[in-house]
């Protein structure tokens, strides 16, 4: 289907699509609102805690169309932020709209989709610039325990 009749933006698009429904099915819901929601709460928090090639570096990873999401209200002269794990899950949660308990399942979900949709390694090359409490807190399987 053609949405704007711009091939470029279509792809992007549909590719958009496809992440928010992977997204939605790794959480096993019909929720797209939700599951653009922490996807968008992922990147940006993310985000602000990388340094600006990381930060942009993660970026080329998205279709074109989240890329803008990414980039939304982005202040490279201001990053990087360093925020704590308790930090990182209070904004987390409130971009998100979820409760701050949820954020350590919802972050890995959310990383491990991005990862399947992402170039091998481009993932973990943006969370090695992370301290150790938040990369456990993004990747799957180690956010156990919260």
């Amino acid at each position: 289907m053609s949405f704007t009749k711009v091939q470029a933006l279509d792809r992007s698009i549909d590719s958009t699509n496809r992440w928010i429904a992977d997204i939605a099915a790794a959480f096993g819901t019909e929720d797209r609102a939700f599951a653009y929601r922490t996807l968008r709460a992922w990147m940006h928090t993310l985000r602000d805690r990388l340094p600006v090639e990381a930060a942009a570096h993660l970026a080329a990873q998205l279709p074109e169309l989240l890329r803008g999401v990414f980039y939304d209200g982005w202040s490279p002269a201001h990053v990087p932020h360093k925020y704590d794990a308790h930090e990182f899950t209070a904004r987390f949660a409130e971009d998100a709209n979820i409760s701050r308990g949820d954020v350590p399942k919802t972050a890995a979900i959310v990383t491990e989709v991005v990862i399947a949709r992402s170039t091998a390694g481009s993932v973990d090359q943006a969370l090695r610039h992370l301290p150790e409490e938040l990369r456990r807190l993004l990747q799957p399987g180690g956010n156990l325990g919260g």
